[in-house]
């Protein structure tokens, strides 16, 4: 773990009470999620268990429309790792509950925007279906969960209807540790669950400590689709309109960030936009296929493993998933030194 990430903790010990401070734990080894499909008769939705280790995969599927792709089964999928096709182990689609991190950036950079947003947000969460479950953050100097991981929608609404706009934007600090905090929840409970991560911000980040390699590293690891929605300036949209494809360095860091996960990245000029934003992004995650497999290259070395998905015999059609994962590193024990006297 680098530096950066020890002097974030001294930062976040300080932060206000009443609303849960994230804290970064032990180093994170969640490149590989465990999941095996197994149904529980007596629930109107089947649970998904686990019992070994698995690459998991969210992955959205449209035709030359950009029309997402419904109806597909495990047969139609071919996954390569490194170029090596791999046996698909676990498939689920519409099934597979969701686990929702909303993060609003509620710097003072978002006074007089925070009612627009709020509701805009509410919609989003009202998008959620039985099963489904959220966690509500809020980012300016510190990090703050305002409301933990759970199924209680109606608190979850106050929630977000509580976060008030002032100080400065640490941004890759919030999406840093709700990432670790996603991570946390789905290694404490068996239960095969899709996660997404949907941030929220207007501008550059001004107080992180925490690095954008480290945030990269880490949502390389996490197999969490991060969308990113970046409030973009009038100037700067009026530059776009005029054919000049420019992107600050935040906004060109949080279109990566999408990329690299599998998920999309925004850039919305007007807050009345957000509605159908958020609509966007929950009609894909309503589409998505949850995939698995056990990889066939069983060594533990932390190296990238390049990730492809292609859908069989079907002329025209595309795949979108995050573009690969860290393999988990063979812990090394400790040498035993020889006492001084």
């Amino acid at each position: 773990m680098s530096r950066s990430v020890l002097l974030f903790a001294c930062v976040l010990a300080g932060s206000v009470a009443g609303a849960q401070t994230l804290q970064p734990d032990t180093a994170l080894n969640g490149s590989v999620a465990a999941s095996t499909a197994a149904t529980v008769p007596a629930q109107t939705k089947p649970t998904f268990r686990s019992n070994v280790d698995l690459v998991a995969l969210n992955v959205v599927v449209t035709d030359s429309d950009e029309k997402y792709v419904l109806g597909l089964g495990p047969e139609d999928f071919a996954v390569f790792e490194d170029g090596i096709q791999q046996d698909v182990s676990f498939f689920g689609a519409s099934d597979v509950p969701l686990d929702l991190a909303i993060l609003l950036d509620t710097s003072a950079s978002m006074t007089g925007k925070m009612e627009l947003v709020q509701q805009a947000a509410i919609g989003f969460l009202d998008t959620l279906r039985a099963g489904d479950r959220a966690i509500v953050v809020d980012i300016k100097d510190a990090t703050k969960v305002m409301y933990p991981l759970g199924s209680d929608l109606d608190a979850a609404r106050q929630a977000i209807l509580s976060t008030v706009a002032r100080g400065g934007t640490a941004l890759y600090n919030g999406t840093y540790l709700t990432l670790k905090e996603m991570v946390k929840a789905r290694r404490a409970n068996s239960e095969v669950r899709r996660q997404a991560l949907v941030v929220l911000s207007d501008g550059e980040d001004t107080a992180s400590l925490v690095s954008y390699d480290d945030l990269m590293d880490l949502a390389k690891q996490s197999g969490i689709a991060i969308y990113t929605i970046t409030m973009r300036s009038k100037s700067l949209a009026s530059q776009v309109s005029r054919g000049r494809s420019y992107f600050s360095q935040s906004e060109f860091g949080m279109k990566a960030l999408a990329q690299e996960t599998g998920a999309r990245a925004f850039f919305p000029t007007e807050l009345s936009e957000l509605s159908g934003v958020y609509a966007s992004i929950a009609e894909e995650l309503a589409t998505q296929y949850a995939i698995g497999y056990s990889p066939k290259n069983p060594r533990a070395d932390g190296t990238y493993r390049r990730v492809i998905v292609r859908v069989n015999d079907k002329p025209g059609v595309r795949t979108r998933t995050r573009a690969g994962y860290t393999a988990p590193r063979a812990q090394r024990s400790a040498s035993v030194l020889p006492a001084t006297h």
